[in-house]
Order: structure tokens, then sequence, then C-alpha cells
């Protein structure tokens, strides 16, 4: 049975409120030039100056705006978090469709190569490989994608063997169809909804998991970073600038984790019905 993904989330005032969380903090981000008169690394005032006119979140401690650094920062969490999930969206895709129409003994080679991938942790190979190259943007995705595909790898496997069983594609091939025919017009189309799920979450892992390498201080400095403001507010925590520092960053990092979150949940339930009603 189709069923419309989109009029799901619709229908989901906790998929609506996660959507619009995720919406607005990518919109602010992508217009963060034109909302602030400031750069991100600029100095825009005296340090630890308290919310004004002029600075609505203060000033940190080298006098930077912070709420310029906070919608900037943005730019780099949702970033990452949709690169990450683009690529690991694709490799799933690919290798997980694979290792189900190849079958034999090509299918348990790649499901083998998955799971050596799968058991090492993203983040722990993030900073192992940190502590050899520079720190960079692309770096942290390559690797944080690198790293998180395996899983995904198997949900597509999963489901593509589900496909592969089902009467219509019987229907199909009984027809004549070919291959080609067959991945275009019933397996892509069947698979989508996992795929999105799968995006959604890997996205919403990796901007936690940028944000923890950041406050870590694994991270490249040219960018601002959620993490990295947690880390250096965290310093000041004795001091009243926590206030206007330290919880609009934690703020803006969870309504970002809980949007991502809200939207996948609404996914999971209508690609699997059998959990509707179930709390």
């Amino acid at each position: 049975m189709h069923v419309n993904y989109w009029r799901e989330i619709i229908k989901s005032r906790f998929a609506l409120a996660g959507l619009g969380a995720v919406a607005a903090i990518g919109v602010l981000a992508v217009l963060a030039p034109f909302l602030t008169p400031y750069g991100p690394f600029d100095y825009a005032g005296a340090p630890f100056s308290p919310p004004s006119a002029q600075h609505l979140l203060g000033t940190d401690d080298v006098g930077q705006d912070i709420l310029t650094r906070l919608i900037y920062g943005g730019r780099t969490s949702l970033g990452v978090g949709v690169a990450v999930g683009i690529f690991t969206v694709a490799l799933s895709a690919v290798w997980g469709s694979a290792a189900a129409l190849t079958g034999g003994l090509a299918d348990g080679v790649l499901m083998r190569v998955a799971d050596a991938f799968l058991v090492l942790p993203p983040v722990f190979m993030a900073v192992l490989v940190a502590a050899y190259i520079k720190p960079s943007w692309f770096l942290l995705v390559a690797v944080l994608s690198l790293f998180m595909w395996p899983g995904g790898a198997r949900l597509v496997r999963s489901r593509v063997l589900s496909i592969k069983a089902s009467a219509h594609l019987d229907a199909a091939r009984s027809f004549g169809a070919g291959l080609f025919y067959l991945v275009r017009r019933h397996i892509v189309p069947d698979l989508f909804p996992t795929l999105a799920v799968i995006f959604i979450q890997d996205a919403r892992r990796a901007v936690f998991m940028e944000a923890g390498l950041s406050f870590l201080g694994v991270s490249c400095l040219e960018t601002v970073s959620w993490g990295r403001m947690l880390q250096q507010a965290v310093k000041y925590i004795y001091l009243d600038v926590w206030k206007w520092w330290l919880l609009p960053v934690g703020l803006a990092l969870t309504l970002t984790l809980l949007g991502f979150t809200a939207v996948g949940y609404i996914l999971e339930r209508a690609a699997l019905p059998r959990l509707k009603g179930v709390d």
C-alpha cells in the first residue's frame, strides 16, 4: 500500500514542530550574513558585555558577538549533518542493494566488510585521524560518513530482500521485466522510506557527534561550532555570562537534535505501520 509520507508528517504536531525547528535554524544559518552586522570572528565590543540592543546575547571573553557566532555555528552543525546524511544514504543504498541483489558469496563478502566497519566507533576514529591530519570540515564529514554507513546498509539489504520476495515484483518478472526496470520502478520507490529514515537518523547523529568532537577540541579553528562555543562558555560558568552564552547554544543544539528525532520517529511509524498506536 502506498503511503504519503509528507502527509504523515503534516498530520503530526510532533513532527511539524520538529521540522519547523530544523527549518528555522537552517534558514537562520543560510541568511547569517544578512542577519547580523558582525562576522563570527570580529571584535564587536567589550568582553563579557551583557545583552543589549547592539548585542542581543552579549559578547564572549574576547568581545565577539555571541548571537552572530550562534547563527554561524548552525551552518557548521547542519552542514555536517546534511552532508553526512547524504553520503551515508548513498553508501548504504549502493552497498546494501548490491549485497541483496547479487546474493551468494558476493552478499556474504559485502556484509562482512560492512560488519568490519560497523564495530569501529565513528567518534574514536575521528579523534584518531585528527591526531595525524589537521581537522577540517571536509575531513570530519568524510570520516563520519565512512564509519556510519554500515548500519544503514544492513537496513537497506533487509528491505531489498523483502521487496525481492514481494508479489508485485514476481508479477513484474513474469511479464518479462528486466533488472534495471525492476530497480527503477519497484525497488527504488519502495526503498525510499527506509532511505529517508536513514538520512534523518544519520544527520541527527552527525550533528551530535560534531558538537561532541568540537567540545573535545577536535574541530577546525577556522569555523564556528556550537560544541566549541559550549567548551569556551563552560570555562566561565562562575560568571553571569553563562546565562546568555551557554544556555542559548545548548538550547539551539537541543532543538536541532529533537527536531531531527521527531521527524525521524514519524517517518519510521509511517514506514512500519505496525508501530502505529504503540508508544
